[in-house]
């Protein structure tokens, strides 16, 4: 089976979220901020998840929007956590940039969407 590259991504990347949060708990003693930015991005890789097993075209393609607009809000909190103090430059930087990642590929296949979308309804006009 051919490796389905965003749900590969997606899923590495809630692993380093789970495991930044758990850091931020214990070490910096940090529960609201790190609550939030382990909801958004938790909430990609679940997001994508469903997409993938999506009924529907258009629910894959709401699927994937979902999880874009949390890859937005995960990246908010990662910048706020690290002009706050919460997380350290190399931290912030990595997870941002992985975040920036799976931003460019989410905004692609939707973009990849709506075109096939168009297409279609071109073909039946």
């Amino acid at each position: 089976m051919k490796e389905n590259i965003i749900v590969t991504k997606s899923f590495d990347f809630v692993i380093q979220v789970v495991e930044t949060y758990k850091i931020l708990v214990k070490d910096k003693k940090e529960f609201v901020l790190s609550k939030q930015f382990l909801e958004s991005g938790t909430s990609i890789g679940a997001n994508v998840s469903e997409a993938v097993n999506a009924p529907s075209k258009v629910d894959f393609k709401y699927k994937l929007t979902i999880a874009l607009k949390e890859c937005n809000e995960t990246e908010y909190w990662i910048k706020l956590m690290y002009k706050t103090e919460y997380l350290e430059k190399q931290k912030a930087l990595q997870l941002g940039e992985k975040c920036i990642e799976l931003n460019k590929i989410l905004r692609k296949i939707i973009k990849t969407c709506n075109e096939r979308i168009i297409n279609a309804k071109k073909i039946i006009s």
